[in-house]
């Protein structure tokens, strides 16, 4: 009845809303109530319900507590119950147990004499365990002492290890553990100096020994080298025999066995014990480092060339210590195991190798000899061959090799040209003289020179002097040496046989031909040895098919493709000039000599009175000189040359005749000399035609013989003594009998072509009324020229 008008005024108030709210339950969730008091701006009414609710709450509390108040009184005096029963027990368990110490009391005693005397039993036998551990650990180190002294190092360390591991930590005596702890250190330390110690003696030891070692492999490499290279000749010549006799041939092969060379032999015992040994120390990167350090060091020291020594004497010494290095370096890389690893070994070899072009560079640089160059060129291509087997590139050294090969060639052409120089100074010019068949194999044979397969009677002079077969020895000595210094691995990027053609080529031209050329045009020679240096000269380019067939064979290829016409060398053609050189030469020689004698203008009288019949004495010196030309020439010279040579030279007496009539120095001539000129004439066309049909030349030349090239002379002549001198004027009897004289020349000596004036009885001679007809005649003849020119 009290709380109706009460909630009546609440909504009379205007909060009613609120207020059931509160009261109905709804304070679970209060927050929007709340929100919504403080959003309309009358918080008040919310506070004062809430307080409302809260005294509401207090009075609920305090009925709940009065309602339990009796059952926690009841519980309280059950407690006390409880206490004092529990007092009871405490008294009775006391009793109980003084009773029951007064029965065990003797009990008590025994018991703690027997737990005493099982002490002592435990203690014991503990100590004697542990006098048993510090035995053992002492026996250990006595025996690791003994180990140590008599150098077993790696049996000590073991000991060590065993002490460490096993035993050290069961040690009781803490003075004996500290002891035996602070010597472990001391101990591996001193092993660790004894084992580096004994390397660095295997270091010296195989440092020293590195030069055998590499001595002896770059000789075994040589021995493989010689052994394929006669495979390889014995193969070419059972080539050329098939090739040379197909099908008439029974073959064999003959397998030669070859002991393969045993393994190199070099200890690396303390190595290997000192690899086991930091192994154990747990230092191997350590000893890793200190090898590796050490070998550079060493390596190094050996790349270092003196220059108290020429390099020619040391380079052997100096390269096969570098190949026994790294046959060494390569035997602990594969065996030692991880001591090295194959990029420090390569990064030792890029050193060596950088070293070495160094050092090759700057020698080669200065060498001034061809043989110490190839020398050198051959062993450092077997050292080489004997590290490639290793592994180890080399196309570094070999580009230098490369590189040197024109100025080898430009060296040994040098010392080529001094020997051909010296031959030919040294030479007599005279054919040599062969007395037996092993000479004649040996200058002839050996180098395909003779003309025919017949083996000629003894003794048998042969057309050439002993410049040939000098020159060809040289000519296969240089070929030889461009071979070998471009073989076995240099020019891998060029084809062999064609470089060695090309500097062949050269030094044919550029020494050979040149040599032989300033040897011609020197002055110093003779016209005999001019003879034989042109017959020399063609034989030597004859020579030239052998020498390229032999290129092809020290080179390796087939014979057949170069014996080819289009394959011949170019100095063949440059040869056959310079034979042509010395035709010309020799030619000029005789000329000259020839104009020594034929001083017509002086030796002759252009004016006698009498003819001579036996001719002039200037035209029997010049057939006896010609005689003594002639003679040899036929025997030493080739039909052509001396068909080039005799024809030269009668030509050049007919221009001597005829500019002697135009000389300025012939004033006049008269009949008589003209008479006599042709006397002499007819003794020069007689010995023509002789030295023209007894060198056989008759057989070759059918069209006329060495008289032909006297025609311009003998034309002049006839002209001159003809009686229809007139008729030179009529173009076909010119072109008939006189085609080879020229107007001008006529004409001129037409003009000194002067009688004398009869003498008192002249008149009275038969022989004037000839002579006048030739005098009408060349009047004319002076006249109509005259009007013609």
């Amino acid at each position: 009845m009290d709380l109706k008008p009460r909630r009546r005024s609440f909504v009379e108030n205007g909060d009613a809303g609120e207020d059931l709210s509160l009261t109905n339950g709804g304070n679970d969730d209060v927050g929007p109530l709340v929100r919504h008091a403080f959003e309309t701006g009358r918080p008040e009414g919310l506070l004062r319900q809430m307080s409302f609710v809260v005294k509401e709450k207090e009075a609920e509390i305090e009925e709940m507590c009065k309602t339990h108040y009796e059952e926690f009184i009841l519980a309280v005096d059950e407690l006390r119950g409880v206490l004092f029963d529990a007092e009871e027990l405490k008294s009775e368990l006391h009793g109980d147990n003084f009773k029951l110490q007064q029965v065990g009391s003797d009990l008590l005693v025994k018991l703690e004499e027997l737990l005493e005397c099982y002490s002592v039993k435990k203690n014991v036998a503990e100590a004697v365990k542990m006098s048993k551990n510090c035995v053992q650990v002492l026996d250990l180190c006595v025996k690791c002492n003994s180990q140590v002294s008599e150098g077993q190092f790696y049996s000590a360390l073991k000991t060590v290890d065993l002490i460490e591991k096993s035993y050290l930590h069961n040690v009781p005596l803490k003075a004996l553990k500290m002891v035996v702890e602070r010597k472990i250190p001391v101990i591996k330390l001193h092993i660790e100096k004894n084992v580096c110690g004994q390397v660095n003696e295997w270091m010296v030891q195989i440092r020293s020994s590195a030069r055998n070692i590499g001595q002896t492999a770059i000789g075994r490499t040589a021995t493989v080298r010689q052994r394929d290279e006669e495979m390889l000749e014995q193969q070419r010549k059972a080539e050329e025999q098939y090739i040379s006799e197909v099908g008439n041939l029974d073959y064999t092969l003959d397998a030669e066995e070859f002991d393969e060379d045993p393994v190199i032999v070099f200890d690396l015992t303390p190595l290997y014990r000192a690899c086991h040994i930091h192994d154990l120390l747990g230092i191997r990167e350590k000893f890793r480092e200190y090898y590796y350090t050490n070998r550079l060091l060493q390596l190094n020291s050996d790349l270092e060339i003196s220059s108290a020594q020429p390099f020619v004497e040391s380079y052997q010494t100096f390269f096969a210590q570098i190949a026994g290095f790294f046959i060494v370096e390569d035997r602990v890389l594969r065996t030692a195991g991880v001591l090295l690893v194959a990029d420090q070994v390569e990064t030792m070899w890029e050193t060596a190798v950088a070293k070495m072009t160094s050092v090759l560079e700057e020698h080669f640089s200065s060498m001034e000899s061809a043989t110490h160059l190839l020398l050198v060129k051959d062993y450092v291509t077997l050292f080489g061959s004997t590290l490639r087997q290793y592994a180890h590139d080399i196309g570094t050294l070999l580009d230098v090799l490369d590189s040197n090969h024109g100025k080898y060639h430009q060296l040994l052409m040098e010392e080529c040209r001094q020997q051909i120089s010296d031959v030919l100074s040294n030479d007599s010019y005279d054919q040599m003289l062969i007395k037996k068949e092993t000479d004649y194999e040996n200058v002839v044979l050996s180098f395909n020179l003779q003309t025919s397969d017949i083996m000629p009677d003894f003794p048998y002079v042969a057309p050439f002097s002993s410049m040939v077969p000098d020159v060809c020895r040289i000519v296969r000595s240089f070929i030889k040496g461009s071979v070998d210094y471009l073989s076995h691995g240099i020019g891998l990027n060029m084809n062999v046989f064609d470089v060695v053609r090309k500097y062949l080529d050269k030094f044919l031209i550029d020494v050979l031909n040149a040599t032989l050329l300033d040897t011609i045009n020197s002055g110093n020679i003779t016209v005999p040895q001019v003879m034989q240096i042109a017959t020399n000269i063609a034989i030597l380019e004859r020579a030239c098919d052998f020498f390229l067939r032999h290129a092809a064979q020290l080179c390796g290829i087939p014979c057949r493709p170069v014996e080819r016409p289009q394959a011949a060398l170019s100095a063949k053609a440059v040869l056959k000039t310079s034979r042509d050189a010395a035709y010309i030469a020799l030619l000029s020689m005789v000329n000259k000599e020839i104009d020594k004698i034929m001083t017509l203008t002086v030796s002759v009288n252009w004016t006698p009175e009498e003819t001579n019949q036996n001719g002039n004495d200037y035209i029997h010196e010049v057939k006896i000189y010609l005689h003594s030309v002639l003679t040899p020439a036929q025997q030493i010279l080739p039909l052509d040359a001396m068909y080039k040579v005799g024809s030269g030279v009668f030509e050049h007496i007919s221009n001597v005749i005829v500019a002697a009539f135009s000389n300025d120095g012939v004033k006049r001539f008269n009949t008589n000399a003209v008479i006599n000129i042709e006397y002499d004439l007819q003794i020069i066309e007689n010995f023509a035609d002789e030295r023209f049909y007894s060198a056989g030349l008759g057989e070759i030349y059918n069209e006329g013989s060495f008289k032909n090239y006297l025609i311009e002379a003998r034309q002049l002549i006839n002209l001159l003594l003809s009686s229809q001198a007139e008729n030179f004027m009529n173009p076909s009897i010119r072109e008939k009998s006189y085609c080879a004289l020229d107007y001008k020349k006529v004409s001129a000596i037409c003009d000194k072509f002067k009688e004398s004036p009869d003498g008192i009885f002249g008149s009275l001679g038969n022989k004037n009324a000839k002579q006048s007809a030739r005098k009408k005649s060349m009047d004319v003849l002076k006249k109509r020229l005259k009007d013609f020119s």
